[in-house]
């Protein structure tokens, strides 16, 4: 976890935002909530318990200067956006699989976009987003077989 907030902090200063107590204790937040999505709503519930005076406005905006500079992760499904830390400092474009159970979040080493390219040689694609939902192995082992949305 060390390593991983170190990286973060180079990368703050590289892009010339201050380390204040607040975005080191969102930084820390986030690493020890890095295998999920955290919805926003309980980050910024989080930030204000910490730090009573934090307005709702700092929150978002760190949170939207970390997902900038590549260090939190964005997902938004059924209107709620949800955060995590960035998996890979090295490989940003990467896709996920996403427990529904248990909101456990798998990276995936490959892009299928080469197959979509394929099929779309007179389009000029800007842009993607891809992400498989279902039940990961711990959560089917538990007798787990629905999908239901996870609730963080």
């Amino acid at each position: 976890m060390a390593e991983s907030l170190t990286a973060a902090m180079t990368i703050l200063r590289q892009n010339k935002l201050k380390i204040t107590k607040q975005r080191h204790a969102l930084l820390e937040f986030l690493l020890t909530n890095q295998a999920h999505y955290t919805d926003v709503v309980t980050v910024d519930a989080y930030m204000r318990t910490e730090f009573p005076g934090m307005s709702h406005n700092t929150v978002y905006r760190n949170l939207k200067e970390f997902e900038e500079v590549g260090i939190v992760e964005q997902n938004t499904e059924q209107e709620r956006t949800r955060v995590k830390y960035q998996c890979d400092f090295h490989h940003q474009h990467h896709h996920h699989f996403i427990c529904q159970n248990c909101g456990k979040v798998i990276e995936l080493q490959m892009c299928p976009m080469d197959f979509f390219t394929a099929q779309l040689p007179d389009c000029k694609i800007t842009g993607h987003s891809f992400e498989l939902y279902g039940i990961c192995g711990t959560c089917q082992a538990a007798g787990v077989k629905e999908t239901t949305l996870v609730k963080n």
